[in-house]
């Protein structure tokens, strides 16, 4: 099996932008009836906002025909009745009357409107009050519901996120910077959320404002809506060209936010080294220059959409003009009272509405796929270390362990770290790892977790190919102490039981004073409760390593992997740990790195390596003897150590 470092893929496979946001989108299927909500209360909102310009037709027709009804009565009651007669044509035409109509049936129609008018205009305002609050109601609902789908989704989506990087294998972590991980959690992750929240709400109630509002219109007036009908192609065309152009663009503008993110925490991380080493000044220059390039992208999409909206709303305001001239002139012909005017001048606004929200959607839409294909890349990856759909749960091991003809290469094409490594570590015994830096000691103790798997050859735990027991049923049997000693935020008491989360303090207390870490615990003012900061920094590096073993010893492995645990500690505190650590390792196969030569003396096997290869092998005398390289480190930090003497 190849465990070389692979490319993580760039794109899932398949998967455009806009394929991708739909994945996203299905998130929302996982709370069934709850994810309808929000459209449901949509529609009741929107009918009630497209209800109320027949109600403001309403009461300007009341109003004008209770006013022209006692214009006119006033006026009959004025003209002579030898007049009368000529003049009743034209007031029937005024009117809208039909010719047949008589002076009589005139005057009863007349003050018929002007006895109801009022309560026409009463109940048009008090279903206008009405549908205002159903709208009012319902916006609130729709908008409640859809952020909180959003946050449901948001959630779900992080989680997926975080359980899957905790799969990846070391080899992904190895070429992927945190800062870019992290961006895609967070940022990513947001902005689809706003797009499901807010855009695609906002979608879906344009499409049914405009769906609406367009039957309204060819039911009210045909050749008022027909020529309304240019803007909407037109705008639809320009929607998919900015759509096109401005896609890549926010997939940089994520992309550019994701270096700065990487520079900012690297420098937070390695604070202590940039002051030590006064580059502040060097570090705020680099920081400037990945803002400058996240700023200047954004400006570039900027500039795009600021283009956008004008040309939307020149195409929107040319539309407007043509209703105007037509509606006018059937106005001036009688063909259009006031309130037909009216109640089509503010459908047209809903009109209007939906085709300037798409240019807010559409940039809502273009960020959200950008950011869901950066989500689906890492949710898509293929960890290099994973279980076999057949892999069994290893049963609890005694210990014994085999390298047989291990190579390993970090890259495919690259020169092997390990080359034909072949040893055996029975139960029990203490192996020791010597040999100079890069000589491989390290990549072997990787290997026996399964961080990465062998390119060449295989490794066996009481006679289970690693690759056929599940990682943790393997992981959960070996206790690791690495060389570079992580703690987390939180108490002493949490990250020695981080392992055993239920131990009880009696086992922690164990734990640590085998680690000779209970004295200085107890030292502190709040003894096991005390908070370590941010990566342990409050405890010295000594203190840390103490915890870390403890950490360790608590779990009680059958396999135990010291890389270089007793390094960040003096003499007195190394020699107190290793006494402590002889003790421990009987019974269990450990497997220790160490610069010092002195701490693996006492060692059941010594294994020197050099380039790659195992070169030497035995207890301490047998080497002495029989490897000239094992012996020539002796010497040399035997007589390193007597001059410092």
């Amino acid at each position: 099996m190849q465990a070389s470092l692979t490319k993580p893929q760039s794109r899932p496979r398949g998967d455009k932008p806009r394929a991708s946001l739909g994945r996203a989108l299905r998130y929302l299927t996982h709370y069934k009836q709850q994810a309808a909500l929000p459209y449901l209360f949509l529609i009741v909102a929107t009918l009630s906002q497209l209800a109320v310009p027949r109600m403001v037709r309403n009461v300007i027709d009341a109003v004008t025909s209770g006013y022209i009804a006692d214009q006119v009565l006033q006026a009959l009651d004025k003209i002579p009745a030898s007049f009368v007669g000529q003049a009743l044509p034209r007031i029937l035409e005024l009117t809208g009357r039909p010719e047949s109509t008589t002076l009589d049936q005139l005057k009863v129609q007349l003050e018929a409107d002007l006895a109801n008018a009022p309560g026409t205009l009463l109940s048009a305002i008090l279903f206008i009050i009405l549908f205002a609050v159903l709208r009012g109601l319902f916006a609130f609902l729709q908008a409640y519901w859809a952020e909180k789908n959003s946050q449901a989704v948001a959630y779900d989506l992080r989680n997926d996120l975080y359980a899957k990087i905790q799969r990846l294998s070391f080899s992904y972590h190895d070429k992927n910077q945190t800062g870019q991980l992290m961006i895609r959690a967070t940022d990513d992750v947001e902005k689809v959320r706003v797009f499901i929240g807010q855009g695609l709400l906002q979608l879906a109630g344009a499409i049914i404002l405009l769906t609406g509002t367009l039957i309204i219109l060819f039911t009210t007036n045909v050749t008022l809506a027909w020529t309304a009908m240019p803007i909407l192609p037109t705008a639809l065309v320009l929607f998919i060209i900015f759509g096109t152009i401005s896609q890549p663009l926010f997939a940089k503008v994520q992309q550019k936010l994701s270096a700065l993110n990487t520079v900012l925490q690297e420098n937070l991380a390695g604070m202590k080294v940039i002051k030590s080493f006064t580059r502040e000044k060097q570090q705020q220059t680099r920081f400037r220059t990945a803002a400058d390039d996240s700023m200047n992208q954004a400006i570039v999409v900027a500039r795009v959409f600021t283009f956008l909206f004008p040309v939307i709303f020149l195409v929107a305001n040319l539309g407007q003009a043509a209703i105007l001239n037509v509606g006018g002139q059937e106005i001036i012909a009688g063909a259009l009272s006031i309130g037909e005017w009216q109640e089509f001048s503010l459908y047209l606004i809903y009109l209007f509405l939906p085709i300037a929200q798409f240019g807010f959607i559409i940039t809502q839409m273009g960020q959200a796929s950008a950011s869901a294909t950066r989500i689906f890349e890492i949710l898509d990856t293929k960890s290099d270390i994973s279980d076999k759909p057949d892999a069994i749960k290893i049963p609890d091991v005694k210990g014994n362990v085999k390298f047989e003809d291990v190579t390993f290469r970090y890259f495919s094409g690259g020169e092997p770290v390990l080359a034909n490594v072949t040893f055996e570590a029975k139960s029990g015994e203490a192996i020791a790892l010597l040999g100079a830096t890069g000589s491989g000691k390290t990549t072997i103790i990787n290997l026996l977790p399964r961080f990465y798997d062998p390119t060449e050859g295989r490794i066996t735990i009481d006679g289970h190919d690693l690759r056929d027991v599940t990682l943790d049923s393997l992981r959960s049997q070996i206790g690791i102490v690495l060389q570079e000693t992580t703690l987390f935020s939180g108490t002493i008491r949490e990250n020695i039981a981080f392992g055993k989360p239920d131990a009880s303090d009696e086992e922690i207390i164990a734990a640590a004073k085998a680690a000779q870490a209970h004295d200085f615990i107890a030292g502190f003012p709040e003894g096991y409760n005390t908070h370590v900061g941010e990566r342990g920094q409050t405890l010295s590096g000594g203190q840390k390593q103490r915890v870390a073993i403890a950490r360790a010893l608590l779990l009680d492995p059958r396999i135990l992997i010291l890389d270089d645990s007793t390094s960040a500690v003096d003499l007195n505190t190394e020699a107190a740990i290793q006494k402590a650590l002889d003790v421990l390792m009987k019974g269990r196969t450990s497997f220790v790195i160490a610069q010092r030569i002195g701490t693996v003396i006492n060692a059941d096997k010594i294994i020197v390596l050099e380039k790659g290869a195992v070169v030497a092998e035995g207890k301490h005398k047998e080497l002495m003897e029989d490897s000239p390289i094992y012996a020539e480190i002796y010497n040399s930090q035997i007589l390193v150590n007597e001059g410092k003497a």
